[in-house]
């Protein structure tokens, strides 16, 4: 858990979005996944890889200008190692289920840190805004492959670890969410513009590497 204080005020969508956790550890059979579970999964795992080299470059890029900043520092650093952490588990699903992965990713990179770096550019309040808004759609994103995943029948110990592997990175990153409210995204200027622009960056992004 990362060591800041929550907003007081709560973020309206968190309750809903945490609805679909999974369960404890599953002692379901280890049974291979189908042709068409292959299928599913195939493009499900690549988007999600993709999504964490954006937000490591996307940290990466606020560590570039924010750094220096003695108290912003840690925080961002522990968001940033969180991805890192997520980038790696989803790097170990592709290899496993044997993914493409996004053939766009030299773009993805470059996308992520010029969106962190920019925003950082223009204050504190506009990095943690664009936190705020990623979060927001991966948050989302991550619920609706919960309950793609929820619904798929003859459940294996592949899938149970896949669902399990969503929430985790879904609850960590609606904290990173949480912590940039309590850090004054929605001060940052044009706020409302700034979002709407990030969000539909990311969905746009979403679609294409689910794809490419």
């Amino acid at each position: 858990m990362l060591s800041t204080t929550r907003s007081a005020v709560p973020y309206t969508k968190q309750v809903c979005l945490r609805l679909y956790t999974t369960s404890a550890k599953s002692t379901l059979p280890p049974r291979q996944l189908t042709e068409d579970q292959r299928k599913q999964l195939g493009p499900m795992i690549r988007v999600d890889q993709a999504g964490e080299v954006g937000a490591y470059y996307i940290y990466k890029g606020q560590m570039a200008v924010l750094g220096k900043d003695k108290n912003l520092r840690p925080l961002l650093q522990e968001m940033w190692d969180q991805e890192k952490q997520h980038l790696d588990l989803f790097n170990d699903l592709v290899g496993k289920h044997r993914v493409r992965p996004s053939l766009l990713r030299p773009v993805w990179e470059v996308a992520g840190f010029m969106v962190g770096a920019g925003t950082a550019l223009m204050g504190k309040e506009a990095a943690m805004a664009c936190t705020e808004a990623v979060e927001t759609v991966i948050g989302n994103h991550y619920n609706d492959q919960l309950r793609e995943l929820h619904q798929i029948k003859q459940p294996s110990q592949d899938l149970t670890y896949l669902s399990e592997t969503i929430a985790k990175c879904r609850d960590e990153e609606l904290e990173h969410h949480d912590i940039a409210v309590a850090h004054d995204a929605q001060r940052a200027p044009f706020h409302t513009a700034l979002s709407a622009v990030i969000k539909q960056g990311c969905k746009t992004a979403i679609w294409v590497a689910e794809r490419v």
